[in-house]
């Protein structure tokens, strides 16, 4: 079956695999090629699909998966492949953590807006 991973910015994975493992908010799931077809929503966490070289993992964002006919589409925020459990879990927790300083310097730079925008309404009340 074909698997595609996409991403709001590109497809992250194009590839025949043979099967599937992923974790819905209910628990784990997996697919074969001739399973049914399915509908599901995803949680972050590791997608696991096989190749023809064996296993191979995927940190995702939330999501969708979509497994329709001979084709498993799943839609996320981000995704990280890799072949290596452990490096995943490293490359993850580095995005996770530049993540959340961009969070942290964005959150400032609102606050900063917040407040001269304030600060120019008190302006505007003393000068009326």
């Amino acid at each position: 079956m074909r698997l595609r991973i996409a991403t709001p910015q590109t497809i992250v994975l194009d590839a025949e695999v043979r099967r599937v493992v992923a974790e819905a908010p209910n628990g784990f799931f997996g697919m074969l090629p001739n399973h049914i077809d399915f509908v599901s929503e995803l949680v972050p966490g590791v997608l696991v699909y096989e190749t023809e070289t064996g296993d191979h993992y995927a940190g995702i964002a939330a999501g969708t998966l979509v497994k329709c006919a001979g084709a498993v589409r799943v839609a996320v925020r981000s995704a990280i492949l890799e072949d290596d459990l452990g490096l995943l879990t490293r490359r993850v927790t580095e995005e996770i953590l530049r993540e959340d300083e961009a969070e942290r310097a964005a959150r400032s730079a609102l606050a900063r807006l917040e407040a001269d925008m304030v600060r120019r309404i008190l302006e505007l009340e003393m000068t009326a």
